[in-house]
């Protein structure tokens, strides 16, 4: 028989990876804030939880895929909170991108009550998470992770397990600097070949041919063209996730002086009201006049 899994956190990757879990067959209990969002997955079969703590208290593995470190410690911590619910020999994976820090402190506690853990942040955007392609960087221990395989199957297509506890967290947020900080300097230069007048698509099929060539130029350089800035990631979560990574550095007395400029674009762009916009939005940036 399959675990019965809860499920916290139906934005825009939480909804279709919950709709994986539930389509893999295992029964699921969900909860989210606004509730409306969960009434697709109750159609399907799903129940929905009137608290964190009630989903919890049903789930043999607990998932949660939340915004940033306050919603965490809020839906784990707070009144009716998940840590309450979760009981002995129950597991909990966390999907959020979050500091190292307060996963451990998380960990520390739930562990005390007989739960295990893993953390396992994602990459992959809405579209891994639409197709259960989802890529999953896991800090936590090996045995824990192969008893929750079949969940993760449910929801992605690899695995890493990156070290102890905090692991998968500090590599997500070192991911997605890499990024952020890719995309960042592409739009930086095509905005500086555009002005001498060179054409952006014949820039972008150099680029493709040379040692320059990446993944996420590969993916959103054509959006950027298009002007389509629909949501896959919102450069507000990308935002935290380079002042995550800046505070990490601080706290490691690693200098960053490549992920502080990144992230003042990110500030810049976001006061020019594009928070909930894909992160790719930063090409607006370098768009202003001089």
């Amino acid at each position: 028989m399959k675990p019965h899994v809860g499920f916290i956190g139906l934005g825009l990757i939480g909804l279709p990876m919950a709709r994986h879990v539930l389509d893999a067959g295992f029964p699921l209990t969900v909860f989210n804030r606004t509730r409306s969002k969960a009434e697709s997955l109750e159609k399907q079969g799903a129940r929905v939880a009137g608290s964190p703590g009630e989903a919890a208290a049903e789930a043999d593995v607990l998932v949660t895929v939340v915004s940033d470190p306050p919603a965490l410690e809020e839906v784990m911590l707070g009144e009716k909170g998940a840590a309450e619910g979760l009981r002995a020999g129950s597991t909990w994976v966390d999907c959020s991108t979050v500091s190292p820090a307060l996963e451990r402190k998380l960990t520390a506690t739930l562990e005390k009550r007989g739960v295990e853990t893993l953390d396992a942040p994602i990459t992959g955007g809405t579209w891994g998470a639409e197709k259960g392609e989802l890529v999953f960087m896991v800090g936590g221990k090996a045995a824990v992770l192969e008893k929750m395989r079949p969940v993760f199957q449910a929801m992605g297509k690899q695995i890493f397990l990156m070290g102890d506890h905090g692991s998968g967290q500090a590599t997500k947020l070192g991911l997605n600097l890499i990024m952020a900080a890719t995309l960042g300097v592409f739009c930086e230069a095509i905005s500086l070949v555009a002005r001498v007048g060179i054409d952006r698509e014949q820039m972008l099929q150099l680029i493709q041919s040379s040692m320059a060539r990446a993944g996420i130029i590969d993916i959103k350089a054509p959006l950027i063209f298009k002007g389509d800035f629909s949501p896959s990631f919102p450069l507000r979560l990308m935002h935290k996730d380079l002042g995550l990574a800046l505070e990490l550095g601080n706290q490691l007395h690693v200098p960053m002086p490549i992920a502080a400029a990144t992230r003042e674009v990110f500030n810049a762009t976001r006061a020019l009201g594009h928070a909930d916009a894909d992160y790719s939005v930063i090409a607006k940036f370098f768009e202003q006049p001089a």
